[in-house]
């Protein structure tokens, strides 16, 4: 924010917006003008007096230098100010789908780990699965987290999800090879298996997930979120988690288990992900991105051994790596009981930023809120458009499910996320215009 607001003034001084000579606000009055911390506006300040653009004069404040712009331009055409508030305004309530909140990531335990996996000697050569230690460890975590056993000749380090069902692709699928994927589904995920060659078969879904019956016999692979389908919500029962798993060894398929928020269950513990069903026929897909943050950039792919070490070869001839430092501080967290911690604190949490958009949205239609991190507003489609287009002018960011398709839609209705950055308090605003919008 700060570096935004650099660029805005030095653009309005250098084309004479801010004539020379002209006096600035003072931090604290600018940042609560923008809506920003006087930090923000003091880093930036200090920015421009190191570059030349700003001067103090003693007593009296911030001025422009003299002969920074080349002609002043009448201040009224375009004040400073709207410029920079139109750049905090790009910080609107966010209620898109797909991110975790982070604001209560930055502790000592995070801090701690990310100094000592720092502090660690570089590799001369880096293990193709990961690194042991963090394999290890990880196979704790999904143990006590998803109900699992994972032996560790197949678990593989990865880069995140969408990195680990790369590396499938890679290595299982031939040019022109059928792949179903859920309608509607993860984007990320189609694009993904279309740059590997695959010809994609929307597969349709309902309230409970992926409708098992009618699925062709000629997939190689099926692309699924069982535990909280991405976007419409569902839980996959366990009646059709049977019935897949019988599907994919009559056929001699895969299933692609993308358990990307399974952790997060609020009405009963969080059901066993499907890879515990039938390790033999599951690749079992996991992140970071959702339990803390996408920067951290390390998930984990876990298979039946011969498959993940065929994954772990061509991943070496891919040159294609997990870093280093990451994976040591994921590795520290899981050692020393903190991420775990984290988890329970954060399944708490989330369960009230849930209540609170699900307080706000009184009297609509819901689905899929009993886990992860969003909703569906049920509204038919054109009315989910129009709702979606008034509520961004009104600085509330929210999806249809129509952008989730990749044909005709099937289903309709607003994607509401709860694990962005916006407080509770914004969560709470946003949800109640999106509600006075849907009448």
């Amino acid at each position: 924010m700060s570096a935004q607001l650099v660029g805005q003034l030095r653009e309005a001084m250098a084309e004479g917006r801010l004539a020379a000579g002209e006096r600035l606000p003072s931090s604290r009055a600018l940042g609560s003008l923008l809506g920003v911390s006087r930090t923000v506006v003091t880093e930036a300040y200090e920015q421009l007096y190191a570059e030349g653009w700003l001067e103090g004069r003693h007593g009296s404040g911030t001025y422009v230098t003299e002969g920074v712009a080349a002609e002043p331009v009448p201040k009224q055409e375009k004040p400073v100010t709207s410029q920079v508030r139109r750049s905090a305004a790009s910080h609107e309530i966010d209620l898109r789908p797909g991110t975790a909140w982070i604001g209560a990531l930055d502790t000592p335990a995070w801090r701690r780990a990310w100094r000592l996996a720092a502090g660690m000697p570089p590799q001369q050569r880096q293990d193709s699965y990961g690194l042991p230690g963090l394999r290890e460890a990880l196979a704790g975590y999904i143990r006590r987290s998803r109900g699992v056993a994972c032996p560790l000749d197949g678990l593989l380090v990865t880069r995140g999800a969408t990195n680990g069902l790369d590396l499938l692709a890679a290595t299982v699928l031939r040019p022109g090879d059928r792949v179903g994927v859920e309608e509607p589904g993860y984007k990320k995920a189609r694009v993904v298996l279309e740059g590997r060659g695959a010809e994609l078969v929307p597969c349709p879904v309902d309230e409970h997930g992926l409708i098992v019956e009618g699925l062709p016999d000629d997939l190689r692979i099926v692309y699924t979120t069982p535990s909280h389908q991405y976007p419409m919500g569902g839980v996959l029962p366990i009646p059709r988690r049977q019935g897949l798993l019988a599907w994919a060894r009559r056929n001699g398929a895969l299933i692609a288990e993308d358990d990307y928020d399974g952790e997060f269950r609020f009405d009963v513990a969080p059901l066993p992900a499907l890879y515990g069903l039938d390790p033999d026929v599951v690749v079992y897909l996991g992140t970071t991105a959702k339990i803390l943050t996408t920067d951290m950039g390390v998930g984990w792919l876990a298979g039946r051994p011969d498959l993940v070490a065929e994954i772990a070869l061509r991943r070496e001839r891919l040159n294609d790596r997990t870093a280093v430092v990451p994976q040591d501080a994921l590795r520290i967290l899981l050692e020393r009981g903190d991420l775990d911690r984290y988890v329970r604190r954060m399944r708490a949490e989330y369960a009230r930023r849930r209540e609170v958009v699900v307080r706000a949205l009184d009297g609509l239609p819901l689905r899929g809120d009993t886990a992860g991190l969003h909703l569906v507003v049920d509204v038919p489609e054109p009315e989910a458009r129009r709702i979606s287009a008034a509520a961004g002018e009104r600085g509330v960011l929210v999806e249809t499910l129509e952008r989730h398709h990749m044909g005709p839609s099937r289903a309709s209705g607003l994607v509401i996320g709860y694990g962005s950055a916006a407080t509770t308090t914004e969560l709470r605003k946003g949800c109640e215009i999106v509600r006075a919008l849907a009448g």
